[in-house]
């Protein structure tokens, strides 16, 4: 491939990823400072129902069509940062791949969706069911600052290795 080609390809892909780990980074936040408090100020019964109905929606919604293609991005740009070595540009660039694929993409199928599987098999009343809401609210909330925070961090990381392009 030309270097031209390669250079254009690069560009697009760390502004796409960027722009992609930026707005995951917002979905994220607003389910760390918000919604999830929100959820815990009401009955578990209603907080399963409003969580389950998310989950169900979610995997529809075009959020789904933001969260995979920047981790296939993130894998371009792991490519491009191997076979092209920038030093420190290659390795901000992996390190924002490595953050969304670990810490935002791979944690999601490894830890909330696990979670949000679980959740959907309880019924929405009973004992049973208010202390799983009370261990998934600390634990899913959890895991989700991680994935804030990685894809946050994820966007800066891209942000800074089009500057140094």
């Amino acid at each position: 491939m030309e270097p031209l080609t390669v250079q254009i390809i690069l560009i697009i892909s760390l502004v796409a990823a960027a722009i992609g780990s930026g707005l995951v980074a917002g979905i994220f936040f607003a389910f760390s400072t918000f919604i999830m408090t929100a959820f815990s100020r009401i009955p578990a019964e209603q907080g399963i129902a409003a969580m389950n109905s998310i989950n169900v929606t979610i995997v529809r919604s075009p959020f789904m069509a933001l969260f995979v293609p920047t981790a296939i991005l993130c894998l371009v740009i792991s490519v491009l940062a191997v076979i092209n070595w920038r030093g420190g540009v290659s390795a901000l660039m992996l390190t924002g791949a490595a953050l969304y694929l670990l810490a935002s993409f791979v944690s999601t199928i490894v830890f909330n969706v696990p979670m949000n599987n679980a959740l959907e098999k309880v019924s929405g009343n009973g004992p049973q069911a208010a202390e799983l809401w009370t261990t998934y609210l600390r634990d899913w909330t959890w895991w989700n600052h991680v994935r804030t925070v990685a894809s946050l961090l994820a966007s800066v990381a891209f942000v800074r290795a089009l500057m140094l392009v």
